[in-house]
This record gives C-alpha cells, structure tokens and sequence, in this order.
C-alpha cells in the first residue's frame, strides 16, 4: 500500500529534522547531560515538526545505543516509530478530551515503565482539553512518576491555562524557511526518482508556507503527474494562482492601468481559475500589504513564510495606505454582490476599473 511522503520520510534521528535547530541543540544537550525534563510544551503552527519531535525524544529517552540518541535502529526505536512500544503512548486531545480521560491517565502512570526506561506520554492538540480535564492533570504534570514524562502539543498555546504553561518547558517551533523546505523537497524527489524543475520547487515550498507536512501533502499530489515535475504542473494540479498575478494586478490599479489589469485578470480565468476565488485571493493580498504598511513583525500576524513577506515589503512600500483601503472596500463589495450574481466576473472586472479610476 502506498504510503504518503510524509509518513515515509518522516525523520528518524535529531539530524534529519529539519528548520529546528534551535529545538535540536537544547534537546540534544539535555539527553548527553541527562537533564530531560518531566514535562514539555511543543508550541507552533501545523506541519512544523512537534509531534515528529515527540516522537524522537521518546526514542531517545529509551534508546539502547552506546552512541548518539536516538540512532533510530535499535529495537525501541524502531518500535516506537512503528508505533507498537508499550511504553509511548500517544493520545489525541481533540477526540480525548474530558476528564475520564484524563483520570485513566493519571492510574496508568502509576506503573514503572514495562520494557524501557522511561515511559512517555504524547498528548496532541492539547489545548482541546476540557477544563475539568485540565484542572484534574495538575497535580500529575507538577510531580509525576520518577519515571515518566510528559510532552504536550499545540497550535493555540494561548487557550492552555497559566497553571498548565508553568509546569512545562516550553519550546516554540518556527515555521521552517523555503530554502531549506525546497532542499528537502529536491532530496526527496531525487530518492523517489522525480525530475523536478527548481522553479516548480520553489513554488511548492512557497506554497506551503512554513510547514513541511502541508508541503510534503502538495508534493506528493502533485507527484503523481508524472516523473517530471515543472512550475506549469504545479500550478495547474493545485489551481492555483500564481502570487505574481495579485502583484502585477495591484501595480496596474496603482499606476491606472486598467487594460494591463483587465488583461492579466482575463488570462487568469482562461487557464481554469474561479473568478471568486482570485477575487479573494486578492482581497488576502491586499490585507497583507495593509498589515506589513503597519507592523514591524508581521510574521506574527500574518500566515505567511518570512520569503513571502520580504517579497510583499517592496510592493507595500510603494503603495499608499489611501490606495490600499479603498482597493480592499471595493473589492470587498464586489465579492459580497458577486455571490448571488449570474456573472461575478463581470462585477469584479468593474471593481477593477473603480480601483484604477
């Protein structure tokens, strides 16, 4: 059965991770001084590596290697990526959530560890935790078992209680960087035997916006084309307008050039794009020239790699904050009438020419 390219190359020491090394050197420290903690919080967006990380610090807690751990050979560590070790257990908090739940975790950890050293207990999405399940894991997070420990997972580090944060080591995931996103990607299609083309790289990391898995999900889409992988078969297998189309719409608004707007907007439509769904991706756009216009970090705003926000920074430079709120009102009302109208296209091509005017 074929497995997907993000399960198949998941890593499986510290070295193969990749975009956290600031993760990697404070773990790697801890387990050669053998100060792990007892209780971890991996924060971070989708896609980034927390669960992955999870994963490889449970290896390494029972890892049998003489050597660097975890060396993802041994017996424990094949089985825990396998996912059959007695001693790891993963749980999922969005379908685990109340406090009988949490209850049955709190009896089970009172057993020393069966065939490891250490026994480890993943818990994802945490934040899903109801607050009873929360207040009835207090007591077990402050002072488990000689012998256990805990790593919980999150994309919404905010909805967990102060008390919860304060008995964990924190650690913040980044979103990984399109170059080093692209170099996976070019390793991986050299493994599995996949001529790709630079530029189709480029844009499947771009694409997938600091996050490896949600990369990995449009590689292994677009993949099945063939064994050549070429910008046009990106774009066309995920419908997808290219992020030039909104910079090049936007300079021909700004400058009144409504025949170049006009123009790039109809070449889009005959390449089999909906006109709503440009509409909208320019709307996003535009808020994301509006949002880099007014803060010094708009990583931290916006969903957008640090590569995509450079690009955008020279374009929001050169237009005015007057410009941009009005482009955003009109395209907004033209995408509210276009829902119900027989033609949305021909609205949002009269937003075009308000914009220029």
């Amino acid at each position: 059965m074929y497995q997907a390219l993000y399960r198949a190359f998941r890593p499986e020491t510290f070295d193969d991770l990749i975009g956290q090394d600031h993760i990697v050197k404070i773990l790697k420290n801890q387990i050669a001084s053998d100060t792990v903690g007892h209780a971890y919080l991996f924060c971070g967006t989708r896609g980034t590596g927390k669960t992955t990380t999870a994963r490889l610090l449970a290896k390494a807690l029972n890892c049998t290697s003489d050597g660097e751990r975890p060396c993802g050979e041994c017996d424990a560590c094949r089985a825990i990526a396998a996912g059959t070790f007695i001693d790891v257990t993963e749980l999922d908090a969005a379908s685990n959530n109340s406090v009988d739940d949490i209850r049955t975790l709190r009896e089970e950890v009172n057993f020393p560890p069966a065939v490891g050293r250490k026994k480890v207990y993943i818990i994802d999405e945490v934040h899903m935790l109801s607050t009873q399940a929360f207040n009835a894991f207090l007591k077990t997070l402050e002072e488990p078992p000689k012998d256990t420990v805990f790593i919980l997972c999150t994309t919404d580090p905010n909805k967990l209680p102060a008390t919860i944060q304060s008995r964990c080591i924190r650690l913040d995931f980044r979103r990984v960087p399109e170059s080093v996103i692209r170099a996976r990607f070019r390793d991986i299609c050299a493994r599995i035997g996949v001529k790709a083309d630079e530029d189709a790289l480029a844009l499947l990391a771009g694409s997938a916006d600091g996050s490896v898995r949600d990369g990995l999900s449009l590689l292994d889409l677009c993949i099945g084309s063939g064994d050549r992988l070429t910008r046009e078969d990106v774009l066309d297998l995920l419908g997808m307008a290219p992020s030039e189309l909104f910079v090049k719409l936007t300079d021909c608004v700004r400058t009144g050039d409504a025949a170049g707007a006009l123009t790039a907007f109809a070449e889009t439509l005959s390449e089999g794009k909906e006109a709503l769904q440009v509409g909208r991706d320019w709307l996003d756009h535009f808020r994301s020239l509006m949002i880099i216009k007014f803060s010094d970090e708009p990583q931290n705003i916006l969903n957008l790699s640090a590569e995509n926000i450079e690009r955008l920074k020279v374009q929001a430079q050169a237009t005015d904050m007057a410009f941009i709120s009005a482009s955003i009102k009109t395209l907004s009302q033209a995408l509210l009438d276009a829902r119900w109208a027989a033609r949305p296209r021909t609205l949002i091509e009269l937003a075009i020419i308000e914009m220029c005017r």
